[in-house]
């Protein structure tokens, strides 16, 4: 099989940024654990999920339809949330802090697409790697793969709308995109351990304290990586972020 000069360098970009990752050591750690849900919470965030993963489904394939030249890109988004997501720092017990890698799908392709690439990242994370679980794919698709990518993309296009410079505006709203990713699973944890003196609330403030600690550092790295990744897209793939409106056509 042949490929075009830019489909090779886009190639290039992905090896590099595999090789440079592969490096790190398993942890273990987890997105929220299998069985640290009870059911009835399991159940509910798996429904709330459900819609989304339908529209994902449905601009999956007219992206797959209408921008041939970008099915490698949107394999490379992909990878890129398997990769920087699968990088564990253990957290609150039942959880794990990590950057999430799905601001920058959301930015390129739009936050629905990124919850069918999200759910597969989980999937595969939760049965290869014993990193999150069957039970909590739900809670964890729609914090990491919906909450996050829909913050990211909202972000950029207000910033791009303000004639900030681009990879600059990647780089915000991945880093704010992976730091409410874990706000909203604060929240699920909250909502599922609630605090036997202050009640819901008070288990939610816990959860997000503890997870600024580590999380904001790491959505920082994940806003420059981010920023730079695009930089490099920018250079080596300009066909295919034409092809998707990201950068004006010729």
């Amino acid at each position: 099989m042949s490929y075009t000069k830019s489909e090779k360098s886009l190639l290039f970009v992905v090896s590099i940024l595999a090789v440079f990752f592969g490096q790190t050591a398993s942890a273990n750690a987890m997105h929220i654990m299998e069985g640290y849900l009870p059911p009835l919470h399991a159940i509910a965030w798996s429904v709330i999920t459900l819609p989304f993963l339908v529209w994902g489904l449905l601009s999956l394939k007219k992206i797959t339809s209408n921008h041939r030249k970008a099915i490698l890109l949107l394999a490379m988004v992909g990878a890129y949330a398997f990769v920087l997501s699968a990088l564990k720092i253990p957290s609150v017990t039942g959880s794990s802090s990590h950057p999430t890698g799905t601001g920058l799908g959301a930015v390129l392709f739009g936050a629905p697409v990124m919850a069918i690439l999200g759910i597969i990242v989980l999937l595969f994370q939760a049965i290869l790697l014993a990193h999150g679980g069957l039970t909590t794919i739900g809670a964890n698709t729609f914090s990491m793969a919906v909450a996050g990518p829909f913050v990211s993309m909202g972000i950029y296009h207000l910033l791009n709308k303000a004639k900030v410079n681009q990879p600059v505006a990647v780089g915000v709203a991945c880093a704010l995109g992976d730091l409410f990713t874990y706000v909203i699973t604060a929240i699920q944890l909250g909502l599922a351990h609630p605090s036997a003196t202050g009640g819901t609330m008070a288990s939610i403030i816990e959860f997000l304290g503890i997870f600024a600690i580590t999380q904001i550092p790491l959505a920082i790295v994940e806003g420059i990586l981010s920023a730079v990744v695009f930089m490099l897209l920018q250079n080596f793939a300009k066909p295919e972020l034409r092809e998707i409106g990201i950068m004006p056509k010729a």
